[in-house]
């Protein structure tokens, strides 16, 4: 697996955990924690940007980000 597919694969579980925390248990989730994975996608973004440039980067991110809230669980 490619450095690009590992990153993006950590992206997308840190997406999902964010969107779980913020819709499924909303009663419950605190904004550090919340905080806390967008930061990691904001650190993921970087390493990408530093291997396929920052408008890559920013694609696959923003892709991982839509497929990984459409998709049920995504195993690492």
């Amino acid at each position: 697996m490619s450095e690009v597919e590992k990153l993006r694969q950590r992206i997308a579980l840190e997406c999902q955990a964010m969107h779980r925390l913020m819709y499924d248990f909303a009663a419950v989730s605190r904004h550090e924690i919340i905080a806390h994975h967008y930061d990691a996608i904001g650190a993921y973004q970087n390493q990408l940007e530093l291997l396929v440039g920052n408008v890559e980067a920013s694609l696959i991110t923003a892709e991982t980000y839509i497929k990984a809230i459409e998709a049920p669980s995504i195993q690492p």
